[in-house]
């Protein structure tokens, strides 16, 4: 190898092992400080090689990723889909590794095209699209959510089942937030804690039509579970969708009286108003967990269900808060700090990316440190969910705005399928 090469292949070194002090370096938990030294080291050199033209361009791919996003914060489904598409321009590839990935990548591709298919008919029947056309009609980015916390094919129904909820939650969400008086709201709040029919008679006309698809919604996941594993959920799950309601309605209080909460008092209530402990309760009681251990860490022991609440309502508050004001929404996280300390927005947003990143270092030693009795399924899709948070306001609102980012992630993974370009033998 003559001494260019020699160069080069130094260089490819160098950056890979700082690459991977790097994304080691995210999975760090609180008291690890040195981590934190390693990895602003390893992000300041593997900026200095990126200003080199002679590195190598496959990893230039894989350094620029990183830095945008470490590995540890991404959806694992599109990490797949970029990857693949990154290995297959890698001179040294291997070709027969390279399609076992695409054929993997199109069978699984499949069973979500299948889910996405139950999931439109759920949501074209039950026609809260139509009925309420003040509220997102966010169908297709509903079912991305899911994908994200749970790609693999067996957990199919889980799937289903939790398209379904965030499609609910959106539409509710809209109820309180752009449509609903104050009046309607408490009365539609009451309606959800009682559970009752017989409270809809209270209601307008479209939020009757909205809670009974909540109500005949739940009460069906519900009869599943049931039938499957033999454990009644309705008191569970009507509880947390109860503190749901609650949450939108202190949100809306505050909004009608033009008051501005503390950082603290927002956090408080806006840690459950984001939705990520109804959509785990979904997960918690999607499998028999009927043991009494599993139900008192429920009640009592929420430290992985909080920092993952947390990450998602801090991501999405980074990116849809301006959208969210002007739409008639109350102040988030960066307007209530902003408030309380008289500081810029761009040192709130500063605030707000350091509280994520100590989040992730709590929810870190959570996910591999506690010997509680949650299930290591439940667990992963708790990190899926902060994960998920990451991606989907990366690059402002993925959710509420049909962002071009948004339209790619999902003809990626379930539009178009990964041709084969090369034979196995």
């Amino acid at each position: 190898m003559d001494e260019m090469g020699n160069f080069k292949s130094s260089l490819r070194e160098d950056c890979k092992g700082l690459l991977n002090l790097y994304e080691a370096s995210h999975l760090c938990m609180e008291g690890e400080g040195i981590l934190d030294i390693a990895r602003d080291f390893a992000a300041k050199q593997l900026q200095q090689y990126l200003k080199q033209k002679k590195l190598d361009e496959y990893v230039r791919m894989l350094v620029e990723h990183a830095l945008e996003l470490p590995l540890h914060w991404r959806v694992s489904r599109l990490e797949a889909r970029w990857f693949i598409d990154v290995y297959e321009k890698r001179e040294e590839r291997n070709p027969m590794l390279l399609e076992l990935a695409k054929l993997d990548f199109n069978i699984v591709q499949a069973v979500h095209q299948d889910d996405l298919r139950y999931a439109s008919k759920w949501w074209r029947d039950i026609g809260l699209g139509e009925k309420l056309p003040f509220a997102r009609d966010r169908l297709m980015e509903n079912f991305l959510w899911t994908v994200g916390l749970a790609f693999d094919p067996h957990f199919g129904n889980l799937r289903r089942t939790l398209t379904k909820v965030n499609a609910l939650i959106t539409s509710i969400d809209d109820v309180y937030d752009v449509y609903g008086t104050l009046d309607e709201l408490e009365l539609f709040t009451q309606a959800v804690e009682r559970w009752d029919t017989n409270t809809m008679e209270l209601l307008p006309e479209y939020m009757k039509i909205c809670f009974l698809a909540l109500y005949n919604s739940i009460n069906e996941i519900a009869f599943d579970s049931l039938k499957e594993h033999g454990f009644h959920t309705i008191p569970f799950l009507k509880k947390a969708w109860a503190e749901l309601c609650k949450s939108y309605l202190v949100e809306a209080k505050w909004y009608h009286s033009g008051y501005i909460p503390t950082f603290k008092e927002y956090i408080d209530n806006a840690w459950i108003s984001i939705s990520a402990p109804v959509i785990l309760s979904h997960v918690f009681f999607s499998s028999n967990v009927t043991t009494k251990e599993c139900l008192e860490y429920w009640k009592d022991d929420s430290n992985l269900i909080y920092c993952s609440s947390m990450i998602l309502r801090l991501a999405d508050d980074l990116g849809t808060s301006v959208d969210e004001l002007k739409r008639g929404d109350v102040p988030k996280s960066i307007q209530c700090y902003m408030h309380e300390t008289s500081c810029s927005e761009v040192e709130a947003r500063e605030q707000v990316k350091m509280l994520i990143d100590a989040t992730w270092k709590k929810m870190n030693e959570e996910y591999l440190m506690s010997h509680s009795s949650l299930s290591l399924p439940f667990k992963h899709i708790a990190l899926n969910i902060a994960r998920m948070a990451q991606c989907m306001y990366q690059y402002g609102d993925g959710v509420g705005v049909a962002n071009l980012e948004t339209k790619d992630r999902v003809l990626l993974l379930f539009v178009l399928s990964i041709p084969y370009g090369e034979k196995l033998i």
